[in-house]
């Protein structure tokens, strides 16, 4: 059933228009990382590297033809297997600065789909930025979310929120952005 709604996703942001092309952003949050309370950049876990072959497997055939990350190694890893899956060198952008971010995407990729993996606030913050409704701060326990924005013209996004991977399970594994 994911794989028939994201098909549809993909195919219906490719085939829609002809006159004004729509651009998808598939949205997450890092995958799991280690908890390492003195280390502000720590690896992802086993759960966290699962959770992006995960990813890779999803959308290593999705017309993928961006691929975003910020500065942090938990970004960077989760896209890892993903980008090399598509040839792709991500592009590092500084978590701090949402607005550069949905710059380039509306500027370098109008009408293509592009994969960002974010934090647990800034993931909101540019779902809100591309024209999709106001969301609260991810919660810190919550790793598998994704998001799905269609624009389909300026300041017009649809959004479709879904899960993926393994379900969390109760002890909430991985705490913080």
């Amino acid at each position: 059933m994911l794989f028939a709604v994201l098909g549809a996703v993909v195919l219906f942001a490719y085939f829609s228009t002809f006159e004004r092309p729509m651009t998808t952003i598939i949205l997450v949050r890092h995958a799991e990382k280690n908890i390492e309370p003195a280390n502000p950049n720590p690896d992802l876990s086993p759960a966290g590297q699962a959770r992006a072959q995960e990813l890779a497997r999803m959308f290593g055939d999705a017309g993928i033809k961006a691929v975003y990350a910020t500065q942090y190694k938990r970004t960077q890893q989760t896209v890892k297997t993903l980008a090399d899956k598509l040839g792709l060198a991500p592009t590092t952008v500084d978590a701090k600065n949402t607005a550069e971010l949905v710059k380039q995407i509306r500027a370098q990729h109008n009408g293509d789909v592009v994969f960002v993996a974010g934090h647990d606030n800034m993931v909101p913050e540019i779902i809100a930025a591309l024209g999709g409704p106001q969301l609260p701060i991810i919660p810190e326990t919550e790793f598998d979310n994704l998001y799905i924005v269609t624009i389909y013209r300026v300041g017009k996004a649809k959004l479709l929120k879904m899960k993926y991977g393994s379900p969390m399970p109760a002890s909430g594994q991985g705490m913080t952005q």
